[in-house]
């Protein structure tokens, strides 16, 4: 599929990755810092572990959900680039951190409740007041991790998305030692467990964004864009068309980030080390949907400069060549899931701890169903991002409620505790609910690519 890309669609297939590869880095990258904390944190114990994975699933859901409307800047973003109107590139920018700020605002408390809500959903005590007092510490990397999801927009738009990624490497590489230090008590630093982690990541979202403002700051060429003037100044037409279009992309974010946090509870219901069995097998998931989300913000900036510029024939081209990039890339993925079960569960544990023989075995069976769901995974989000790219949004929200809380929920329930199959049955409502999503996109992106005046 990579070969046959390059080969028919050369011009299309090097611009998608040229934007895609530093994405793909960036991505993984912050992934690697959560990642980091699941690691860690399963060396220092299950529990924290545990609780990481519970705390953790409602951040990203925050997280996720808050993205909604930095994805909708994005194709605002490229096609005022593409229409070479800078003043509009400046307002959508702005505007964009405006929401984004005001959305971590009001679920704050949602996270100071979070504690009696894990106890309501029945989680075990020790388990929720551990993931309460992650949240607590946690939450506030928040506001410059979604900060900096705006200004990728910026950075799309301008095909300049290397800063994107070291950005983030840096973040990555900071959180790592941070976690070290503060989780188990190293450097002169005290042993926070759980909370040290939180502390670290919050630190190293606010060190990327650090980075990324100084170089916006120091770049000559940027400057006409102005991004960083008059950041208080308020534009109603702006922030107007950024919610219309990036409500409907919370939604669909929320339908989706539901299904999966639900199957987290779910998790929960049936035991401890079922629960951190999924979070190490989620996480890999995670860090694999990381390349998945690249193409797709990568193929949302690309359409959404073609058609800013109406070059539809490149336009179509582009779809065509992102589709067939990401299906090669979920082969790979698909055959390291196969082959080294084992090794990547594993990796994640203290094999002292006597919990961690049962937590490997539920871990590699749960792999199997992940590898199985992949193609899937990837294609609901590839092709959710180039319909956002065409700003197609309301219709996909709708299909996506359809395919994560009508179709796959349910499945994951019944087939877990009306037939038994417990941890493997919440991961078949997993491939279920993806495909249908998946097709109910395609077939909306086909009839889109039709409708082209090419």
């Amino acid at each position: 599929m990579l070969s046959s890309a390059f080969k028919k669609y050369p011009a299309q297939s090097k611009a998608a990755l040229y934007l895609a590869i530093p994405l793909i880095g960036s991505n993984l990258s912050q992934s690697l810092k959560h990642l980091t904390d699941v690691v860690m944190l399963g060396w220092y114990d299950v529990e924290s572990l545990a609780a990481g994975v519970l705390g953790a699933t409602i951040l990203t859901f925050i997280l996720i959900v808050g993205n909604g409307f930095s994805a909708a800047t994005i194709p605002l973003v490229s096609g005022a680039e593409g229409e070479r109107k800078l003043w509009r590139v400046r307002r959508y920018i702005r505007m964009g951190c405006w929401l984004t700020f005001f959305y971590v605002l009001v679920t704050l408390p949602l996270v100071l409740l979070a504690e009696p809500m894990f106890v309501l959903l029945k989680q075990d005590g020790t388990i929720s007041k551990l993931a309460s007092d992650y949240l607590l510490f946690a939450i506030w990397g928040l506001f410059p991790a979604l900060f900096l999801t705006v200004l990728k927009a910026f950075f799309l738009a301008l095909m300049r998305p290397q800063i994107i990624l070291w950005s983030t490497i840096l973040g990555a590489i900071f959180n790592i030692f941070g976690n070290y230090a503060l989780i188990f008590g190293h450097f002169g630093f005290p042993e926070l467990g759980i909370v040290g982690a939180a502390v670290s990541s919050t630190v190293s979202h606010t060190l990327s964004l650090i980075i990324m403002l100084a170089y916006l700051r120091g770049k000559r060429e940027f400057a006409p864009y102005g991004i960083l003037i008059n950041l208080f100044r308020y534009h109603r037409s702006s922030i107007q068309e950024i919610f219309v279009l990036g409500w409907p992309i919370c939604i669909t974010l929320v339908a989706e980030a539901f299904f999966f946090s639900a199957a987290a509870i779910m998790m929960g219901w049936i035991n401890v080390n079922t629960l951190a069995a999924h979070g190490i097998v989620i996480e890999m998931c995670a860090f694999v949907f990381m390349i998945y989300l690249g193409l797709a913000n990568a193929g949302t900036s690309l359409i959404g400069g073609l058609a800013g510029r109406g070059d539809y024939t490149g336009l179509r081209n582009a779809i065509i060549a992102i589709i067939r990039i990401t299906v090669g890339v979920v082969a790979g993925a698909v055959i390291v899931f196969i082959l080294f079960p084992e090794t990547i569960v594993s990796f994640f544990l203290k094999q002292e701890n006597a919990q961690s023989e049962e937590v490997l075995a539920i871990g590699i069976n749960l792999m199997m169903f992940a590898a199985a769901f992949q193609l899937f995974d990837a294609l609901q989000v590839v092709l959710s991002g180039l319909l956002r790219g065409l700003r197609d949004t309301k219709i996909p929200m709708v299909y996506s409620g359809i395919g994560y809380c009508l179709v796959g929920l349910p499945s994951s329930y019944i087939f877990a505790f009306k037939f038994g199959l417990a941890a493997e049955g919440i991961y078949l409502g997993f491939v279920i609910g993806l495909a249908f999503a998946s097709f109910l996109f395609g077939i909306r992106l086909l009839n889109k690519i039709k409708r082209l005046p090419i």
